[in-house]
């Protein structure tokens, strides 16, 4: 129809993990396999707009990791993608910007991190050191810093994580309700 290679048409069932069934009908598909047909349909013609609606939603995650590396390279090849999810993993991971919208309205609009930066209200450190079972949760300090740096000369530290709050706790915190 739009003057597609069949090697193209090839290589987007191969992407989506369809090759396999390109010979069955659309209907004889699982709800799963259908929803990545229609984004391999969608993306065939290599759009330069594309909305995306919940595009992973109950698909097992090998599957959504290849989803989205695909939908990562579409945007990466200058695809404008208008997603929309409640999955904010998803957004984060997909997202150069998002809108988080409250009662119809866009209540922040910003890159997924400088989301998460803007609302990490507690800072706090989570720390793993040898010489213990659990992980430490330690406030953004002074004596924090200190502490953290002599278990790291003394080989003590084992990992340390910043404790920025996730996009769904900003969701929360924005729009004062959990996501649905």
């Amino acid at each position: 129809m739009f003057g597609i290679p069949v090697a193209r048409v090839d290589d987007l069932l191969e992407r989506v993990g369809l090759s396999q069934h390109k010979k069955k009908l659309a209907g004889k598909l699982s709800e799963g396999m259908r929803q990545r047909l229609v984004l391999a349909r969608a993306i065939l013609h290599r759009p330069q707009v594309l909305f995306l609606d919940e595009p992973t939603s109950g698909l097992d995650p090998s599957t959504t990791q290849s989803i989205h590396a695909l939908i990562r390279e579409l945007r990466d090849q200058g695809t404008a993608i208008l997603l929309t999810t409640h999955d904010m993993v998803e957004a984060t991971r997909l997202c150069n910007r998002v809108a988080l919208l409250n009662a119809g309205r866009i209540a922040e609009c910003a890159a997924p991190q400088a989301l998460q930066l803007k609302y990490n209200r507690n800072q706090q450190y989570r720390v793993h050191i040898k010489s213990e079972a659990q992980d430490i949760l330690l406030p953004a300090s002074p004596e924090t810093t200190y502490q953290i740096n002599q278990w790291m000369l003394s080989g003590q530290l084992e990992t340390i994580h910043s404790c920025e709050p996730t996009l769904e706790d900003v969701f929360l915190t924005v729009t004062g309700r959990s996501l649905k």
